[in-house]
């Protein structure tokens, strides 16, 4: 995500907490933020794909989604 995208927010935060926001405001501030998450678990998602574990011996093997049923 840009910078420009990531002051902005922290733009639109601080005014929240002083004068409010303007229902556009609102609006722009929700999209930016979906937009940070998405960015944000794309980024952790890479990281944990690119991981390997080491068996004792000697082999990796990538991490494995874990079943939560």
């Amino acid at each position: 995500m840009e910078q420009k995208k990531i002051d902005r927010i922290n733009e639109l935060a601080r005014k929240a907490k002083t004068v409010g926001l303007t229902p556009d405001e609102i609006e722009e501030r929700d999209k930016l933020r979906k937009e940070y998450i998405e960015a944000y678990r794309a980024s952790l998602r890479s990281q944990l794909e690119s991981i390997r574990v080491v068996d004792e011996k000697g082999n990796k093997r990538p991490l494995k989604k874990k079943d939560l049923n």
